[in-house]
């Protein structure tokens, strides 16, 4: 399994990521730790979750994922040579704390509240889930700039974290679903008050999504602010198993209607040439398309999900999988023809 290092932090992580989601919802927690202990054999030292997982998120399961994953690091005994990551939620979701905010009181109650569930004493990696103010994320377009919004100021979340930082209670900061602008200022507020500087940023990237690369990759490089991509399979539409309409039974599409941001007629058309292009080259679709996002120079890590253990030995077989340039060619002629239709 290959490393990357985790910004300037110092600390190493896996190339693949596990990624919790799924827990307390498609998983039980016998399925959670079936994954973990998996994934930690396999080389996985790096796993990723949130305060509001799983998803769809609702008050009756919020927290759950953390807490499977805590009953594991219980059980297991040795929690300093896996990296935990984890998210305060932004703005909307009112069944959090009343409406959670990036707010000193509300970041100190989520980081106790993740510690409590995760049995342990920190947090490597403490990432904001999106941001404390309007902008364009998850999929949403149409930015519209407003100068009375309520936001809470960077400076407060900064220094906040710093405290908890302090405190011993996490390692190391990073953002997530953010645009270069928020990205820039959190470093330059960093910078110029002596704060925690972010180590990573989490957004979407796959083939039907590289918009990172627009803006956030060259920050990624000259930063050192590297990628921790979700979504990598694009809800599993990279897979090929939901070609032509279909919807398998307990696949996440099938199940929630929520999930609807990878399946607009272009992504269709897309997918569908990613996959044949898998397929005149011998490969898996999924591990092809896994195996994009781990040769990319700004990715730090890539969180990847299952809800099946068939699922997750697919997806870590694209570790080892190196594309043939004539493969990464066909991929970019598809992308030069039908470019982000999944922002």
């Amino acid at each position: 399994m290959q490393t990357r290092k985790l910004g300037n932090t110092g600390i190493k992580v896996s190339r693949l990521c596990l990624g919790t989601m799924t827990f307390g919802e498609q998983n039980t927690e016998a399925d959670a730790h079936e994954q973990l202990d998996r994934a930690v054999a396999f080389g996985i030292d790096f796993i990723d979750t949130a305060e509001m997982y799983p998803v769809p998120p609702k008050a009756e399961t919020q927290g759950r994922t953390e807490a499977y994953i805590g009953s594991w690091l219980k059980h297991r005994g040795s929690r300093d040579d896996v990296i935990i990551a984890t998210k305060a939620a932004g703005p909307g979701l009112e069944h959090i704390r009343g409406g959670p905010r990036l707010t000193r009181d509300h970041l100190q109650r989520a980081v106790d509240a993740s510690l409590e569930r995760l049995q342990t004493d920190y947090i490597d990696l403490y990432q904001l889930h999106w941001p404390d103010r309007k902008t364009n994320f998850f999929g949403k377009l149409g930015y519209v700039h407003d100068e009375e919004e309520d936001t809470t100021p960077l400076e407060e979340t900064l220094s906040a974290l710093g405290e908890l930082v302090t405190a011993g209670k996490i390692r190391a900061i990073g953002l997530s679903n953010d645009t270069p602008w928020g990205v820039m200022h959190a470093l330059r507020l960093a910078e110029s008050m002596g704060l925690p500087r972010a180590a990573s940023i989490q957004n979407p990237y796959n083939l039907l999504n590289r918009t990172f690369e627009v803006g956030l990759a060259e920050i990624a490089h000259r930063e050192d602010v590297g990628l921790l991509a979700y979504s990598p399979l694009a809800f599993g539409m990279l897979s090929g198993k939901y070609l032509n309409g279909a919807r398998p039974a307990g696949a996440r599409l099938t199940l929630f209607e929520r999930f609807q941001r990878y399946t607009n007629p272009l992504a269709g058309e897309a997918t569908a040439a990613y996959v044949r292009i898998a397929r005149d080259h011998g490969l898996d679709p999924a591990q092809m398309a896994l195996a994009f996002v781990n040769s990319r120079g700004f990715l730090t890590s890539n969180i990847i999900g299952a809800t099946t253990m068939a699922q997750l030995e697919d997806n870590l077989a694209s570790e080892s999988l190196k594309l043939d340039p004539s493969v990464l060619d066909a991929i970019d002629e598809v992308h030069r023809r039908i470019p982000n239709p999944c922002p």
